[in-house]
């Protein structure tokens, strides 16, 4: 037997208790439904896109020195580049005197002849 002394208001709150348990525990299978949720839409979501053109810099001296133009997605760029819009592609390739990728043709991409 229980040697627990009891009351009234004693059993009230141990009611009140079990109900918030057992509303708290659906709270979490709610929270558990909407993360199920957000996971599968943002699986389903394409990864963003990256830089349609870079820059690869090599080090010279201890220094970064830009090397050449590259397609974003081209595997022959340094492990350092920088993002650049084709107008800047453009003009380092003119202008700049950069060279152009010999594999993945950023030159061609733009319509400039070297």
């Amino acid at each position: 037997m229980n040697d627990d002394p009891t009351s009234p208001e004693l059993e009230k709150l141990r009611f009140l208790y079990r109900v918030q348990l057992s509303q708290v525990a659906q709270t979490e299978r709610w929270i558990a439904a909407e993360l199920g949720k957000l996971r599968e839409i943002a699986s389903r979501r394409p990864l963003p896109e990256g830089p349609q053109y870079v820059l690869s810099y090599l080090r010279v001296g201890g220094k970064p020195t830009v090397d050449s133009v590259h397609l974003g997605d081209c595997s022959m760029a340094s492990h350092h580049t920088k993002p650049i819009s084709e107008e800047q592609a453009r003009q380092a390739i003119t202008a700049g005197g950069i060279r152009a990728c010999e594999t993945c043709r950023p030159d061609s991409d733009l319509g400039v002849l070297e």
